[in-house]
């Protein structure tokens, strides 16, 4: 069988289980969810053994330490992983509510039902993790789901995948609804692109040069999850301890993740009494502060800021500062440079929060608080397919409704059109 063949053969068995998963009851999407969680904790050991392999191939590789940092499954990661699968298992099941309903002039009622988008594809890298809190929600939300992670991290997805095939057979749900490509081909990629006669949307997860290629060569509507350059403002009233704590927290937490810190801009006015707190906190981490003119004049060990600096995702103990003379500024800064991902403002004035909430449209935005919000786990989605910075269809960190669509349903008693 050629490689065209086995993938279009993968993808033809889950637009036909899509049919069946549109339909399965509340109950035993449950029912998988909780023994998923009790399957991938049996096969747990394996694997951890999986990832492992992973890890040191990917090491003798030379894979990138960031990438390296993403790629392990981690004690945290895996308490998260099925805390996030059972999570999803007690939430309201969204296929078949209706909402807008509405009464026309002529008596007919007019709703909007909400339905699964179909068969998604997940194509995405490092991140184990991503195989089961995407399986676990496109499952919820009646869809089926082909998974194509990096090859970086095949054994551990294979093995998740597994357990999570498992426990499909084990709970009546079908298998295929839940599909790995099996291989590390580059190519699978492209022939997945062009299968729209079995694919209803992709979602890339990773680099700026996998969002690229996916962008480039889909011939099947795309959800960008691109990268997160995250900036912090540090506003006039900032009050200095708040923003030493959110900025360790933003930035030190998980470098690893697209909601860490990436970029602090700092109102001229905070520079002595906010800033430079901020600074000591950030030597004392280790973190290599990368500044504008301003920002250098501050510190002998600042290293002066390139331009390729400001729309940087390091994922790495790197922080890119600048001092701006206003909001209007900083604004402008995060326009130029982000990445439509997360915003923070620091502040003690409601008007200047209010006016950054209004102004800023980044998938997330919020006031007084870390950068790690940004995550449906955090947000109380459960887990999360990821952060689209699409704004069509889904912006944002994305839950099972941003897997869902809408159709019009139509209550009538006789009614005909004049």
């Amino acid at each position: 069988m050629t490689l065209e063949s086995e993938i279009l053969e993968l993808a033809r068995k889950a637009r036909a289980a899509s049919q069946r998963t549109a339909e399965l009851p509340t109950a035993v999407k449950n029912a998988w969810c909780e023994t998923a969680a009790t399957f991938l904790e049996n096969d747990k050991a394996k694997i951890l053994e999986a990832n492992s392999a992973d890890i040191e191939e990917a090491r003798t590789k030379g894979v990138p330490q960031p990438l390296l940092n993403r790629l392990e499954l981690t004690e945290p990661r895996w308490h998260d992983m099925l805390s996030g699968l059972r999570e999803i298992a007690s939430f309201p099941d969204p296929i078949g509510s209706v909402r807008q309903m509405s009464v026309r002039p002529n008596g007919l009622r007019v709703g909007r039902m909400r339905i699964p988008l179909g068969v998604i594809g997940i194509i995405y890298e490092s991140r184990p993790n991503v195989t089961v809190d995407a399986a676990s929600l496109c499952l919820k939300a009646g869809n089926a789901v082909i998974l194509r992670g990096g090859s970086e991290a095949l054994r551990a997805n294979l093995a998740l995948a597994n357990a999570l095939r498992a426990a499909a057979k084990e709970t009546g749900v079908p298998e295929d609804a839940i599909a790995v490509v099996p291989v590390s081909d580059r190519k699978a990629i492209d022939i997945l692109l062009e299968a729209s006669e079995y694919i209803d949307l992709i979602i890339p997860r990773g680099g700026p040069s996998l969002i690229q290629h996916v962008s480039h060569h889909s011939r099947i509507p795309v959800i960008k999850h691109d990268a997160g350059v995250c900036s912090m403002f540090l506003d006039v009233s900032a009050a200095a301890a708040m923003a030493v704590e959110l900025v360790r927290n933003s930035k030190m937490r998980q470098m690893a993740y697209c909601n860490g810190l990436e970029t602090l801009l700092v109102h001229r006015d905070a520079a002595q009494s906010v800033f430079l707190p901020v600074l000591e906190m950030l030597r004392s981490e280790g973190v290599e502060v990368r500044g504008c003119s301003r920002i250098c004049a501050l510190g002998d060990d600042i290293v002066p800021a390139q331009e390729v600096d400001w729309p940087a995702e390091y994922l790495e103990p790197i922080l890119a500062v600048r001092m701006v003379d206003d909001m209007n500024e900083a604004i402008d800064h995060i326009r130029t440079h982000g990445s439509d991902h997360t915003e923070i403002i620091v502040t003690e004035s409601y008007q200047n929060s209010q006016e950054f909430l209004r102004r800023v449209n980044s998938s997330t935005v919020g006031v007084n608080c870390a950068t790690g919000f940004s995550d449906g786990f955090q947000l109380g989605l459960g887990a999360e397919i990821g952060v689209s910075t699409s704004k069509m269809h889904a912006y944002g960190p994305m839950g099972i409704e941003g897997l869902t669509s809408e159709k019009f349903v139509l209550y009538g008693d006789g009614q005909t059109r004049a």
